[in-house]
């Protein structure tokens, strides 16, 4: 006996494209819901978050660094300053001196600490929801580590080479790609909407639609007037 033959779905692609070109107007309406709802939870319930950034040089500038070996030095010292950035006692030394109100892994979770290619100098970012709090986060963490630096590895204080700048707009969040997000989240959420109808949608319609899913043709077609249905209704009844 031979084996059953299982029927395999086709999606026309064609007919797809024209379902999505007939329900453009709801599809253009969720897109439309979607980065309105964004927008608002963008500008009235996402808290605003700052970020401040201030820069400390790896060596003293009065330490000549024309040759290989000073280069090299200093790309290593960077790596060793941002480990120095992760100890306990240095967070410990920040919150006691700013007094605040984080535990070792919220502050380390606010700060971050950056070297750029090529370069011995350090930047140090905070964020927070707080714009003067970021500032004198950063601030604190360049006057601590240099100290720390000086005192404990018996070398050159890092010099500061750029306090940080009291941020006046935030970072996050970013409003207008949450709207434009949402827009295309939306429009995207309207054609997979559109596509799973079409699918499910096994009605016989059309003439097109006895023949592709009998495989008959149509022999006729009987038309029906606008209102015969209610007018048969009312006689039957």
């Amino acid at each position: 006996m031979g084996q059953p033959v299982t029927e395999v779905a086709r999606i026309d692609l064609t007919e797809l494209l024209y379902k999505l070109l007939s329900s453009w107007k709801r599809i253009l309406g969720i897109a439309l819901l979607l980065s309105l709802l964004m927008g608002l939870f963008s500008f009235c319930l996402a808290t605003p978050v700052y970020e401040a950034t201030a820069t400390i040089y790896v060596l003293n500038p009065s330490d000549s660094a024309i040759n290989l070996s000073d280069l090299q030095l200093g790309s290593a010292l960077t790596q060793d300053y941002i480990k120095i950035f992760s100890m306990w006692n240095v967070h410990e030394t920040v919150l006691t001196n700013l007094d605040l109100p984080y535990t070792y892994d919220q502050i380390a979770s606010m700060l971050s600490v950056t070297n750029d290619t090529n370069t011995r100098m350090l930047d140090i970012t905070v964020r927070s929801v707080n714009p003067v709090e970021a500032t004198r986060i950063a601030d604190e963490y360049a006057k601590v580590v240099s100290s720390f630096i000086a005192e404990k590895l018996a070398t050159d204080r890092p010099t500061t080479v750029a306090n940080a700048l009291q941020p006046t707009n935030p970072v996050s969040p970013n409003k207008t790609r949450n709207i434009l997000f949402g827009f295309v989240a939306g429009a995207l959420i309207g054609c997979a909407w559109v596509f799973i109808r079409m699918v499910r949608d096994d009605k016989i319609k059309t003439q097109d639609d006895v023949l592709r899913y009998t495989g008959l043709p149509t022999l006729a077609v009987v038309p029906v007037e606008k209102g015969s249905t209610e007018h048969g209704a009312r006689r039957s009844a």
